[in-house]
């Protein structure tokens, strides 16, 4: 999927309801923990991914994707770009629908994985700015 996809994106983002939030920080401060609460207040079903953290903004928290025991559909990633690999080997695992690499997070290769299982890539975009620049509409 292209970036500039936006029917696709907001598609996608009207018919998710799970959204993985990996590298979530337990810090107020820091981005992750702010789109996450945005995610939250929007409706969406958030889910922590921190080895580090047992609960993050009161909901359990998991150490990577395959300890998530229910479905996701969205893997939105909060790490450095070289760690991406294995997140998306994880969400083509798990089933998860789409990847999204939030700002600032670029790995072609781990992109064309994620594509080539079936899966919609959105890249170097942060997810709380699109999902509010498209309106906030969900279905």
């Amino acid at each position: 999927m292209l970036l500039n996809d936006l029917p696709a994106i907001k598609k996608l983002l009207s018919t998710a309801k799970t959204i993985a939030v990996v590298g979530l920080s337990p810090k107020e401060s820091r981005p992750s923990n702010m789109v996450a609460r945005y995610l939250i207040e929007a409706g969406y079903t958030v889910i922590p991914v921190n080895p580090g953290q047992e609960e993050i903004l009161g909901l359990p928290c998991y150490p990577d994707l395959n300890s998530i025991p229910g479905p996701v559909d969205i893997v939105d990633i909060f790490r450095r770009s070289e760690d991406v690999p294995p997140i998306v080997a994880e969400a083509i695992a798990v089933g998860a629908k789409a990847v999204w690499m939030q700002e600032g997070v670029i790995h072609a290769e781990a992109a064309r994985t994620a594509k080539a299982a079936g899966l919609m890539v959105v890249m170097d975009r942060c997810i709380k700015t699109v999902h509010h620049d498209l309106g906030h509409e969900r279905d």
